[in-house]
C-alpha cells in the first residue's frame, strides 16, 4: 500500500507529542512494509523568517492556496492509496483536503487535539476545562476571551479557520475517517458535530517496550512527569506533599515550565522539602530510567489530558497510575486494575490516594502487573499496526461509497 502521510511540524524548541507519535507511527509502517511518502512543513520556518514568517503564518491558518497546489501536484506524481494527515496546523491549512477529494484520494486524519473546534486546540481556558466552542458549535467563545496564545488579535486567524472550515463542510465532505486517541475525545468529536461512524478510536503505541523492572529492586518513590504549569496540576501536587511533612515519600519532578521557580520556593522551609527532587527537562531515555525504579506515577491535572505518552510508558514498565478522574484519565486508568483515581484539585485526595497506595506494597505491585498487561493488550505496536490498517480500509471503502 502506497500512503502519503502529511504532518506540519511544531516547532523544534518546543517538545511535541504529536512530532513524536507520528514520527513513531511512519517507521511502523515501514516496518510493516508499507510505501511511505511524506509531505511535510517546520513552524520553525515562521521563527527562522522573524515578523514577516508571523504574519505569513497567521495568513496560511485559513486556507493556504500553495499547500493546495503543492499538494496536488504531489498527488499527481506520487498516485498515493491514502492519504494519512496528522497536523495542518500552521502552515498547510485544511484547504489540503480538498486536493484529496479532487482526485478521490481517501483521507484520514489523527485529532491529535480539538483544533477543528478549539482555537486554543486544547480544551482549556485560565488553566481549567472549556468546551464553550465545541458545545456550541461557534467560534465566538473564543474570540470574547481570545483563547489562542491568550490574545484576542491571535485568535482571530484560528477562530476564522474553524468557521470557514465548518461553513464548508470541509471535514465530512472531505475526510473519510477520524482517528482519536481516546473515548473521551471522541465523544466530545460526536458533540461537535463529527458523525460517529467516520470516528475511531486508536491509542497511541511503544515500539520494543522495555522490560519491567523486578518490583523488589524499585525504590519507593513517586514520580510526576510533564510540564510544570498550572493546568497539569502540579502545585496541588506538591500542596499534597506538604501536608504529608515527613511522612512524604520521596517524589521526582520531571520536566520544566513557567511555574518552575515558583514550586521550588514552594517547597523551601517544608518538613517535605527533602523529599521533593526537581529533575527538569531529561532526555525520554532517562525519563524510562527514572519511571522504571519507580513503584507510582501520578498525574494530577486538572484540564483535559489528550492521551499522555507518558500512561503508556508506565503501564509498559509495569508502573502503576494515580490519576486525577476527569477528561481521558478515566478511560485510560481503571481502578484496581492499573492504578487508582483521585478527584482533580483536591490535594486532600491526592494525598489520601497516594499514601493508600503505597501503604498497602503487595496491592500496588498487583496494580504494576496489571498495568503491564493492559500494555500488552492494547499500545504495542503490533495491535496498533492491525488498528490502523483497519481503519485505512474503512476509510477506502467509505470513499468509494461516495463516488457512486
Amino acid at each position: 500500500m502506497k500512503i502519503l502521510l502529511v504532518h506540519n511540524f511544531y516547532g523544534s524548541a518546543a517538545p511535541s507529542g504529536e512530532n513524536t507519535a507520528y514520527a513513531a507511527e511512519a517507521a511502523l509502517l515501514r516496518s510493516r512494509g508499507q510505501s511511505v511518502i511524506e509531505f511535510s512543513r517546520h513552524s520553525d520556518d515562521i521563527l527562522r523568517s522573524g515578523f514577516s514568517g508571523t504574519l505569513k503564518g497567521a495568513a496560511s491558518v485559513v486556507w493556504n492556496p500553495f499547500s493546495l497546489r503543492l499538494l496536488k501536484r504531489t498527488l499527481r506524481e506520487t498516485k498515493p492509496d491514502l492519504m494519512h494527515v496528522h497536523n495542518t496546523f500552521p502552515l498547510l491549512s485544511p484547504s489540503i483536503f480538498f486536493a484529496s477529494r479532487e482526485q478521490n484520494v481517501p483521507t484520514v486524519m489523527t485529532l491529535h487535539n480539538y483544533r477543528i473546534g478549539c482555537a486554543a486546540a486544547t480544551a482549556i481556558r485560565n488553566d481549567q476545562p472549556c468546551t464553550l466552542c465545541l458545545d456550541k458549535k461557534s467560534v465566538f467563545p473564543a474570540l470574547r476571551y481570545g483563547c489562542y496564545r491568550e490574545s484576542r488579535i491571535a485568535t482571530i486567524p484560528v477562530a476564522a479557520m474553524i468557521a470557514y472550515n465548518n461553513a464548508r463542510d470541509t471535514w465530512r465532505s472531505n475526510v473519510d475517517a477520524f482517528i482519536t486517541l481516546t473515548e473521551f475525545q471522541r465523544e466530545k468529536m460526536v458533540r461537535f458535530g463529527i458523525s460517529p461512524e467516520s470516528l475511531f478510536v486508536k491509542p497511541h503505541f511503544l515500539d520494543h517496550p522495555p522490560n519491567p523492572v523486578p518490583w523488589q529492586e524499585r525504590d519507593t518513590k513517586v514520580v510526576f512527569v510533564g510540564r510544570l504549569y498550572a493546568a497539569k496540576g502540579i502545585h496541588i501536587l506538591l500542596d499534597a506533599w506538604r501536608r504529608m511533612g515527613k511522612r512524604a515519600p520521596f517524589l521526582q519532578v520531571i520536566g520544566d515550565g513557567p511555574m518552575r521557580e515558583e514550586l521550588v520556593r514552594s517547597m523551601r522551609g517544608s518538613e517535605a522539602s527533602d523529599s521533593v527532587s526537581f529533575l527538569g527537562n531529561v532526555s525520554r531515555d532517562d525519563v524510562l530510567k527514572y519511571m522504571s525504579r519507580a513503584k507510582l506515577l501520578v498525574i494530577p491535572s486538572v484540564c483535559y489530558e489528550g492521551f499522555p505518552m507518558v500512561v503508556q510508558e508506565s503501564f509498559a514498565l509495569g508502573v502503576p497510575v494515580a490519576a486525577s478522574n476527569i477528561g481521558s484519565l478515566p478511560y485510560l486508568i481503571a481502578e484496581n486494575r492499573n492504578g487508582k483515581l483521585f478527584n482533580p484539585g483536591d490535594a486532600g485526595d491526592i494525598l489520601s490516594c497516594v499514601t493508600r497506595m503505597l501503604g498497602n506494597d503487595s496491592g500496588l505491585r498487583i496494580l504494576g502487573e496489571g498495568a503491564r498487561r493492559d500494555f500488552d493488550e492494547k499500545y504495542t505496536a503490533d495491535k496498533n499496526y492491525a488498528a490502523l490498517m483497519a481503519i485505512y480500509e474503512t476509510a477506502a471503502e467509505r470513499r468509494a461509497a461516495k463516488v457512486l
